[in-house]
C-alpha cells in the first residue's frame, strides 16, 4: 500500500531541497552557482526555520566544498551538496579521492554549459566529463524524478560505499514547476534507515583513510571499485522495487516507452526523453512505429539492459545533450561499445541534438526519424539542424 504524500508546486530545484531534507543529512557544504542556487537558498531555508536539522557549511569554493564533504563522510556523517558547470569541474581532482576512499556522498548537479564561451544553457557535458571518477551517475527527466532519485541515491550509495550524482538539466528541468507528490518524513524514515558505515575516523578503533599505497595495493582498491560497481545493478532495481510499493512511483535502470512492435527507438537521457514521448505518440497515431529508451543509470553502464532491450531492433537514433570534442556524443559512442558483437547488430545513428541547450521539438524528432530509418550509419555523431 502506498504511503500519503503531499502535493506542492515546486521547481525542480526546490524538489531536490526537499529530497535532500527529508532524507535527513547530517552536513551539507555547498557553494552558490547559477542554476544550482536555488536549491542552497531553499535548504537554508529549512535549517532557519528549524525544518532541517544538520550542519549547513558555505566554504569559499566548490573544490572547498567536496573536501569538507570527504571529511564529513569519513566520520560517518550522511552528506549532502550541489554543484553545477564550472563548480563540478573545480571538484574533479577530489571527485577522485570520494570515490577511492568509499564515500557515500549524494550530490545533485544542475547539467549547464561549460566554458568558454560564457552560457547557462542545458547541456549534460560537465557532468559527463567526470565519468571516470568513480561516481554513480543517475539523470533525471522532470522534477518529480529529481526529488525521488535524491532519496534514492542515499539508498544506492551507501549500500555500496561510492559516491553518486544525481543530475538534472538547467532551466527545462530546474526553474520549470509543476505539481510534486512530496512523500512523508515518515515514508521516507521507513525507506532509508540511518547510516551506519562500517569503517570511519574513529578515536576507538583506529583506521586511516588516503595514504601512500604500493602498486599491488592500489590495484586491487581499483579492482574493488569495480565490484562495488558491479553490485550497483541489483542494488537499484530492489530500491527502486520498494520505491514503487511506497509511492507508486517507478524507476529502472532504464525505461521503455511504446517499445511493442517498434521498427525504431530513440535513446536518450534527462528532460528531451519527454520531448520524445510527444512526438512518438503523434507518430504513433500516424502509424510510424517509434519508441524510447530512456537511460536513468549512466554510471555503471547498463550494458546488458540495454543489450536486452535492444535486440532485434532495425534502427536506433541516440540523441545527446552533450559534445566530447574528438568524440561526438557521449551517449552515442557508450551505445556502440554496448551493441557491440550482437548477432543481428543494429543500425545505430548519432545525433547531437540538444548541445549548448538547443530546443529540441517534437518536429524535429519526427523530420529525423523520417530522415534516418533507412539511412546507412556513419561512426561519427551528426550535428542536427
Amino acid at each position: 500500500m502506498t504511503q500519503p504524500s503531499n502535493r506542492m508546486l515546486l521547481s525542480g530545484n526546490h524538489a531536490v531541497a526537499w529530497g535532500a531534507r527529508l532524507a535527513r543529512p547530517d552536513v551539507i557544504p555547498v557553494y552558490p552557482i547559477t542554476p544550482q542556487t536555488p536549491i542552497l537558498e531553499k535548504i537554508t531555508d529549512f535549517q532557519a526555520s528549524g525544518e532541517l536539522d544538520a550542519e549547513l557549511l558555505t566554504p569559499e569554493s566548490e573544490h572547498s566544498a567536496m573536501s569538507a564533504c570527504i571529511s564529513a563522510s569519513l566520520t560517518g556523517a550522511r552528506v549532502f551538496t550541489a554543484t553545477s558547470s564550472q563548480g563540478l569541474l573545480l571538484m574533479h581532482e577530489l571527485l577522485h579521492w570520494a570515490a577511492g576512499a568509499s564515500t557515500p556522498i549524494v550530490m545533485f548537479n544542475v547539467n549547464r554549459t561549460v566554458a568558454s564561451p560564457w552560457g547557462f544553457w542545458p547541456d549534460q557535458t560537465d557532468s559527463l566529463a567526470q565519468r571516470d571518477t568513480g561516481w554513480i551517475q543517475l539523470y533525471c527527466e522532470s522534477p518529480q524524478e529529481s526529488i525521488d532519485t535524491t532519496i534514492l541515491a542515499y539508498r544506492i550509495a551507501e549500500s555500496v560505499s561510492l559516491p553518486t550524482m544525481v543530475n538534472h538539466e538547467a532551466f527545462y528541468v530546474s526553474h520549470a514547476m509543476e505539481p510534486i507528490e512530496v512523500p512523508s518524513q515518515e515514508a521516507v524514515d521507513s525507506f532509508l534507515p540511518p547510516y551506519n558505515p562500517k569503517h570511519l575516523l574513529d578515536p576507538g578503533k583506529v583506521e586511516s583513510f588516503g595514504y601512500v599505497l604500493d602498486q599491488n595495493t592500489h590495484y586491487q582498491s581499483r579492482r574493488n571499485m569495480d565490484d562495488a560497481m558491479q553490485q550497483v545493478y541489483a542494488i537499484t532495481e530492489q530500491a527502486n522495487k520498494e520505491w514503487k510499493e511506497l509511492t507508486g512511483r517507478d524507476y529502472g535502470i532504464i525505461e521503455g516507452y511504446r517499445m511493442d512492435d517498434t521498427k525504431v527507438v530513440i535513446v536518450t537521457m534527462g528532460s528531451m526523453c519527454g520531448t520524445v514521448k510527444v512526438a512518438i505518440d503523434e507518430m504513433r497515431d500516424q502509424g510510424v512505429s517509434v519508441g524510447l529508451l530512456k537511460v536513468r543509470l549512466f554510471r555503471p553502464f547498463p550494458y546488458q539492459q540495454i543489450r536486452d532491450a535492444l535486440e532485434d531492433i532495425p534502427c536506433i537514433i541516440s540523441m545527446d545533450r552533450n559534445f566530447s570534442p574528438g568524440l561526438g556524443g557521449v551517449l552515442h559512442q557508450e551505445l556502440k561499445a554496448a551493441l557491440f558483437g550482437m548477432q543481428n547488430t543494429p543500425k545505430l545513428h548519432g545525433l547531437l541534438t540538444g548541445v549548448s541547450g538547443l530546443n529540441v521539438t517534437p518536429e524535429k524528432i519526427k523530420e529525423w526519424v523520417a530522415a534516418y530509418s533507412n539511412a546507412e550509419p556513419v561512426v561519427q555523431s551528426v550535428w542536427t539542424e
